[in-house]
């Protein structure tokens, strides 16, 4: 029997005061189901939000074609669209797997709700969902909830709530900047992963494919025969150089 999720409390009005500025990157937007039919840019445009909000970019090797076109043919709301993209490949590969369970809880909240985690208390409770259903469960929970359904609906692109209030000279920060893909913890655990003695990089003996980013590039063993050549090269010449040095000095000295 799974445990229900533990009751949390906002630790700042901030996130329930509707935002009265100018259009902005947070500006909502919202499309209907038969204006995204019938206006293909007003699509385009919904589709561009929502892959930026969740993935904070928008590359086209990461979109998905038949996802777009159930979402442009009115077969699937703008709710559901950013639910699959939350529970793609794409983002489970790149943020939730580079990430504690506890950050990916930062990582999806700001995403989907608009907001931080209500503190330590938010954070502890959503990661038990994780833990114990995994993180489909978890989206499925926010999508589901009534804080999404009453602040974003059907038709309505999660974007930052409340980041500027009106009689704050500064206001916070984007929540991509706040909780970039992955921190420290990422780096330090596959530095644990990697191979000893590989400088934390990768290797013929890593255990795991070559990466592609790397295809080009030369192996690490090229790279280490270039640095030992490049060494040696170095000590010649400074060696010949102070060999010339010391013969002119010589010669002047005798003349």
């Amino acid at each position: 029997m799974a445990l229900p999720v533990l009751a949390t409390k906002p630790l700042t009005s901030n996130a329930r005061v509707s935002n009265f500025l100018a259009a902005s990157e947070e500006t909502p937007r919202q499309f209907s189901r038969q204006v995204r039919q019938q206006d293909g840019d007003a699509a385009d445009a919904l589709i561009e939000q929502a892959s930026r909000q969740v993935f904070f970019h928008a590359f086209k090797a990461d979109r998905d074609a038949v996802l777009e076109s159930q979402l442009r043919s009115g077969q699937i709301t703008t709710r559901e669209f950013v639910r699959q993209l939350l529970r793609s490949e794409k983002f489970r590969n790149d943020f939730y797997r580079c990430n504690s369970n506890y950050r990916a809880v930062e990582q999806v909240v700001g995403r989907v709700l608009g907001r931080p985690v209500h503190g330590e208390q938010e954070r502890i409770a959503w990661s038990i969902v994780i833990a114990e259903q995994g993180l489909p469960a978890f989206i499925d929970a926010l999508i589901d909830s009534p804080e999404y359904l009453e602040t974003f609906g059907e038709d309505l692109v999660p974007y930052q709530r409340a980041r500027v209030l009106a009689g704050q000279a500064v206001g916070t920060m984007p929540f991509n900047q706040q909780a970039p893909r992955y921190s420290t913890y990422w780096r330090d655990a596959m530095a644990r992963r990697a191979p000893a003695g590989n400088g934390g990089g990768w290797s013929p003996n890593a255990g795991w494919p070559r990466p592609s980013w790397l295809a080009n590039q030369p192996t690490p063993a090229v790279q280490n025969a270039w640095r030992w050549f490049v060494a040696t090269g170095g000590f010649v010449l400074t060696g010949f150089v102070i060999w010339m040095a010391l013969a002119m000095l010589s010669t002047g000295a005798q003349g």
